[in-house]
């Protein structure tokens, strides 16, 4: 698994790095102090995972997670955000920019490689921290709920298991809660992600709360 590292703090980088190499299975294939490195290291290197820094000089790391999920190129390439503080602003907003998931800094080693594995999988993830209430209060603020394009052509398992996933619910929790396999929920929503053209589970998430399929409040 080839990762590139977009920090402006050296040392950030540095211990992120150490980490990540030591891993047989994983390796550092480049780093950039700021957006715009970032974007041309991805561009040239076509990493499987980018950890990116949500605040960088030059180019944000919104800005240059959407890039990234807008070129057909790079459809392959997977962005983790990074974020000091666990209730960050922007969270909710960089999902919506198809980044697949949240860590926080100070996240435990164990925890940045679960992730990054788990992402090159095509799971999307959050940090325990960035907890589904974080999620449904910042869908609270975004627009009033609109049919997404394709969500008529889900069929009422697939909205059902949609509508988990919208909760917080994984692969496993969804099976249990309709008492089926595993494979056969990991199966509807990989059927609802095409027809709705999502990136990734997240974005599957995202189209749950502005579809209305999910409000906020449901988690109880």
């Amino acid at each position: 698994m080839r990762v590139v590292l977009a920090d402006d703090q050296l040392l950030v980088r540095a211990g992120f790095r150490a980490l990540l190499d030591a891993q047989p299975d994983i390796a550092v294939a480049g780093e950039a102090a700021d957006g715009e490195q970032a974007l041309a290291l991805v561009r040239e290197l076509r990493p499987d995972i980018v950890l990116m820094d949500i605040r960088m000089p030059v180019l944000d790391g919104l800005a240059a997670t959407r890039r990234i999920t807008g070129d057909p190129a790079l459809a392959d390439v997977k962005v983790i955000m990074l974020t000091t503080f666990e209730l960050d602003e922007y969270v909710f907003e960089a999902i919506r920019s198809g980044a697949s998931g949240f860590l926080v800094k100070d996240t435990e080693p164990e925890e940045l490689l679960r992730a990054v594995r788990a992402v090159v999988h095509g799971d999307a993830l959050l940090s325990p921290g960035v907890t589904r209430r974080l999620i449904a209060e910042f869908a609270a603020r975004s627009k009033e709920p609109a049919e997404a394009a394709g969500l008529a052509e889900l069929t009422d398992r697939e909205r059902e298991v949609m509508t988990l996933v919208g909760i917080g619910l994984s692969n496993e929790e969804i099976a249990r809660r309709l008492v089926v396999s595993p494979l056969t929920a990991k199966t509807h929503v990989s059927r609802a992600m095409v027809k709705l053209g999502a990136r990734d589970r997240a974005q599957l998430v995202v189209l749950a709360y502005e579809s209305g399929l999910v409000r906020p409040g449901w988690l109880g």
